[in-house]
């Protein structure tokens, strides 16, 4: 399937209004006002929502040979063991690229 030019754009533009309406109705529309404390709650969650969420499809895309790749998958042990023993989304995410580029050095 092929899209020209005016259709590329518009989804262009369409995805970039849908996110800034988002955006706003939480930024604009409630920035002077003091969010409630359930929603307050649950917004503390959000990054540790997303975050895995981004990284799954990279952990378990295929390796050339057509299975899983061994060194994803110890950059991600390794990130969550940082993880849970530092409590540092930082450190967490650095020793897994730690672990990811450490074996091209050996």
């Amino acid at each position: 399937m092929s899209y020209g030019k005016l259709e590329i754009w518009g989804i262009i533009l369409a995805l970039g209004a849908g996110t800034f309406l988002l955006r706003f109705s939480f930024l604009g529309l409630m920035g002077n006002r003091p969010f409630p404390d359930w929603l307050q709650r649950h917004l503390r969650y959000t990054a540790a929502a997303v975050l895995p969420g981004l990284a799954m499809p990279i952990v378990l895309q295929h390796a050339p040979d057509g299975g899983l790749d061994p060194l994803r998958l110890m950059a991600a042990g390794a990130t969550i063991v940082v993880g849970m023993i530092t409590r540092s989304t930082l450190a967490a995410i650095l020793g897994g690229g730690v672990a990811l580029v450490l074996p091209y050095f050996f």
